[in-house]
């Protein structure tokens, strides 16, 4: 491996795409309606939405760049994303997904395709290739599985029937109140029991073909929780928002936020950055601002939190109001969700002269991924339960203008926080030789997967960094580096009191803890979050929302203005 590949980051100087205003206590107005803690992609489209209906909301992102998981970094002249890979449900622009992605962006967000096979398996000595669209996907399925037609077309039709499922939870965590224990009491006399089992257990009820079940469950990584686990409304929701494709954000997920902002501005409000939230405020059992970290106090009837349930009940919120309102032990009944490594590799070609493609890549060393799992908890030189390789530069049709003749690659598996638990009290690029060397098993490991499918670009690496939970920890104060909020398994999709709406008058939650992990997930929980703060004024909303954005960009523009490389930095630790 090249030195490049080798170095440690300490006494690297960080520098990122920086996106949002410095936050300075004289940069801040009066008569705000709204504050937003936090400006990952739920907390941005909650602010957005509110935005469009005359509100003046103020977001608050302790990072030095915003978008949270949707932000990206760069470094000695590549540019990586940390959490956005690729994106469902945006092909058509009568989806729920891309309306909402339109309407909080003005339109002015581009997307383009990946491969038609987007995704591609590789379950031991197994491969499948996933295609686009539903009848080439279960076409495929079919030609792969003689004799399981049956059990495939009763996987498709109870997919549908999640589907219908989660519309009504929606509906039932925006309404509250008794209206919303009626419609959850609807629900469950006339939903089947199998959308809350497990994935195994539904699945194992059609079929004994483990490699088709195996399959079915290939992209159990985009929640983190191994299909014997995970509740088959998770599994359902990822599947079915892949169905129709894949797409990546022209010119990067940074693009998220940076479209996004503009519409809150508009509004009167602003995205600042470098502010980090010390508390909320509340006086006489209702919210009335936050304190930062600086002392200054600003006020606000609403308080939205984006910092996860934990962050909020646990850190933000005063203990004596967290334990009277119950919160403090709602908590203990779910668990954060997994942590994960991440591999940022630059090369000096361009991804068409090094073959790269416009797919994923999900490699497994078997089926038994909760069994995978526990092997590597215990012992992390055991195989990786799971690697995922993925291509942005090939993804985007403007990187070539932006960063010619390079290319860049990233590599994602599972991570367990207890493993790097003991170089969390030590700061940020400093933790030490043995952290670093651990970083260089992991590092090395990875590589040789990538190597094994691609060996081509053996030798060729100009650059290359890895990042492990506490990175994720330092940048996003996620405190166990969990990449998906909370653990998506049965019991998550029980708890009643996982709903914008808090029993703490003026103090509401969004982003992917509400409804689902991922991009689409926290958008809806942030879309249903302003709903619930508009209240009876909430048809306003709606109504700007049917309308749509009031702009659109120009079909296949992909021009983009490369970002200077004085504004860019962070690095992952």
């Amino acid at each position: 491996m090249p030195a490049a590949a080798t170095q440690s980051a300490r006494g690297l100087t960080p520098s990122t795409i920086r996106i949002g205003r410095r936050y300075r206590p004289q940069r801040l107005e009066q008569g705000y309606d709204a504050i937003v803690i936090g400006s990952g992609i739920g907390g941005l489209t909650t602010a957005a939405s509110l935005s469009r209906v005359g509100k003046k909301v103020l977001v608050l992102e302790q990072h030095y760049t915003a978008g949270g998981m949707t932000h990206s970094y760069s470094r000695n002249g590549y540019e990586w994303d940390v959490g956005v890979h690729y994106i469902g449900e945006v092909g058509s622009r009568r989806s729920v997904t891309r309306r909402l992605f339109d309407f909080v962006t003005d339109g002015a967000l581009e997307w383009a395709p990946m491969d038609a096979n987007y995704d591609r398996f590789f379950i031991g000595r197994e491969r499948f290739d996933v295609v686009a669209g539903k009848k080439n996907f279960v076409a495929s399925l079919k030609k792969r599985f003689p004799g399981e037609e049956e059990a495939i077309d009763e996987y498709m039709r109870r997919m549908g029937k999640v589907g219908k499922a989660v519309q009504a939870i929606s509906v039932e965590k925006t309404v509250g109140g008794l209206a919303g224990k009626l419609l959850r009491l609807g629900r469950k006399l006339t939903l089947p029991a199998y959308v809350n089992r497990t994935t195994y257990e539904v699945l194992r009820e059609l079929t004994d073909n483990e490699m088709l079940i195996a399959v079915l469950t290939g992209q159990w990584g985009d929640s983190g929780v191994s299909p014997k686990d995970s509740s088959f409304m998770i599994h359902c929701l990822i599947a079915n928002h892949y169905l129709h494709g894949a797409y990546y954000p022209v010119g990067g997920a940074s693009r998220m936020a940076e479209t996004i902002i503009p519409v809150v501005q508009r509004g009167g409000g602003e995205v600042f950055t470098y502010a980090n939230v010390e508390e909320i405020l509340i006086r006489r059992g209702v919210v009335r601002g936050v304190k930062m970290a600086d002392g200054t106090e600003i006020e606000a009837p609403v308080v939205i939190s984006n910092a996860g349930v934990f962050n909020t009940f646990g850190r933000l919120l005063p203990a004596a109001v967290s334990k009277k309102h119950g919160y403090h032990k709602r908590a203990q009944s779910v668990t954060p969700s997994i942590g994960h490594l991440g591999v940022y590799i630059g090369l000096q070609e361009s991804a068409e002269a090094l073959g790269l493609p416009r797919t994923n890549l999900w490699i497994y060393p078997d089926a038994n991924h909760r069994e995978n799992l526990a092997a590597f908890k215990a012992d992390y030189r055991k195989p990786f339960p799971a690697v995922y390789i993925s291509f942005p530069s090939a993804k985007d049709p403007s990187w070539d203008s932006r960063y010619p003749n390079t290319a860049t690659i990233e590599i994602v598996a599972p991570a367990y926080f207890e493993t790097f638990a003991r170089w969390q009290e030590q700061p940020w690029g400093k933790r030490g030789e043995d952290y670093d060397a651990l970083k260089n098993h992991f590092t090395e490991r990875l590589l040789e997967h990538l190597f094994a499918h691609f060996p081509q670009l053996r030798g060729k690496i100009d650059y290359c960094e890895l990042s492990t939970p506490l990175s994720t920890d330092f940048f996003c104060a996620y405190k166990r580096g969990e990449m998906y909020g909370l653990t998506h398994d049965t019991g998550r999709f029980e708890q009643q009191w996982l709903r914008p709406k808090t029993s703490i008058k003026g103090l509401y939650l969004t982003g992917q803890d509400i409804m689902t992990c991922g991009v689409g997930g926290a958008m809806a929980g942030g879309f249903m979050c302003a709903l619930s703060v508009l209240g009876v004024k909430s048809p306003a909303l709606l109504r700007a929302f049917a309308a749509g954005p009031g702009t659109a960009p120009t079909p296949g523009d992909y021009s983009l203005a490369p970002v200077s490389s004085a504004t860019r930095g962070q690095h992952p630790d």
